[in-house]
């Protein structure tokens, strides 16, 4: 990634031309192109973070999904080179209404549109967010196409429909390893350290291990397709815990992660996931897991912490939930389990907790660079579950 010097009124080199969106089920939007100008496919989602539009682009989570940013005015604070949640953006395209004609702030070193080409990424601007944000909400998330430059040059938008159709759909897709490390890396304790940690890189975000090393972990970091004795062999003797983080697609494909969480859970290691590490609990227990309608994304999601009663404001990012039943404890192959958090807006399961086993989960994203950060107590309720296990 390239640095230039600091910038607080950069003008963004905006791309020219007009742009369509096209979605699957016909419906065209019309804008102008920003960003890379060409042509791209994914799954059309909406966030309504108001601010993280950087951690948004580099979440892996996003891989082959079109985000669509619901607050109007998007790239006022430019792209910095602290706040990536990993080393690329990972979008496959990305629509906004307004885009700030210049950004300002101390950290800025590029405009978010000259960061977008420079990385590929088509977008597309002035589009009406607002009336495709509640398409999306009416007839759920589908495939999607942006398309600037030559390739709206003369086409026919059903033309166009018709190539967004042909593109392989979210629900089925075994994402994880795409987005995954492919050589194992360690991100050393804060302080002294505590405790050793293997992470599970499913589409890890930078933030996740780094939480948990300001609490004096060491964090090795580990491809998807870890096994169990790659896991073991982290620590002598094993290591204190494992984590498994947030990735894309869709859980009821990833079987290898489920059975490496299996292997953890028989072994009665402290376990915590996160997302995707969520709906793989779920699905290591016994449970099935559904698409939802439009899903959730953005940092403004009310969850209950159903152990405590309290609610949190939190930040999400997924597509697919856990089917639990939230009015009773479950037998599983592992003994107890509970739905712990839930979702105040829908009643989607927002997490699991074993009462045999220590192990839970949350579908919400605790580490949230971005903010807010009332979720950041799960972490030390990881090291919580570690203490005791040592003791």
């Amino acid at each position: 990634m390239t640095t230039s010097a600091p910038s607080e009124t950069k003008s963004p080199k905006t791309a020219s031309g007009p742009a369509l969106l096209v979605l699957e089920d016909g419906r065209v939007f019309r804008g102008r192109a920003w960003g890379a100008v060409g042509e791209t496919f994914g799954e059309a989602v909406f966030s309504t973070g108001m601010t993280g539009y950087q951690e948004t682009l580099t979440d892996p989570s996003y891989h082959r999904q079109v985000v669509v940013m619901t607050a109007p005015h998007i790239g006022n604070t430019g792209v910095n080179d602290e706040d990536p949640e990993s080393a690329r953006i990972w979008v496959a395209g990305f629509v906004v209404r307004d885009p700030a004609r210049r950004s300002s702030n101390w950290r800025s070193r590029r405009t978010l549109d000259e960061e977008l080409a420079a990385q590929g990424v088509v977008g597309i601007s002035g589009v009406d967010t607002r009336a495709l944000t509640r398409h999306l909400r009416e007839r759920g998330a589908m495939r999607v196409g942006i398309f600037s430059g030559p390739a709206v040059e003369g086409t026919d938008p059903g033309a166009l429909a018709d190539r967004v159709r042909a593109i392989p759909a979210m629900k089925g897709a075994d994402l994880s390893a795409e987005v995954a490390c492919t050589e194992p890396y360690v991100v050393p304790a804060i302080g002294e350290k505590r405790f050793t940690v293997a992470a599970v890189d499913l589409g890890i975000k930078g933030m996740t291990p780094r939480r948990m090393a300001e609490r004096g972990i060491e964090v090795h970091v580990l491809p998807a397709t870890a096994s169990v004795e790659q896991v073991l062999a982290v620590a002598p003797g094993g290591p204190d815990g494992v984590f498994f983080s947030n990735g894309p697609g869709d859980p009821a494909a990833a079987d290898h992660p489920v059975a490496l969480m299996r292997a953890v859970l028989e072994r009665r290691i402290p376990l915590f996931g996160i997302c995707f590490g969520n709906q793989i609990l779920g699905r290591a227990l016994g449970f099935g897991t559904y698409k939802l309608k439009y899903g959730h994304r953005g940092i403004n999601q009310p969850v209950q912490d159903r152990t405590t009663g309290k609610v949190e404001v939190t930040a999400h990012n997924h597509g697919f939930a856990v089917d639990a039943p939230l009015d009773r404890v479950t037998d599983t192959p592992f003994g107890r389990a509970e739905v712990s958090h839930v979702c105040l807006n829908d009643d989607v399961v927002e997490g699991l907790r074993l009462l045999d086993r220590p192990a839970f989960s949350v579908q919400y994203h605790p580490e949230a660079a971005a903010g807010p950060h009332d979720a950041a107590y799960l972490f030390d309720r990881f090291v919580s579950l570690m203490e005791a296990q040592r003791a």
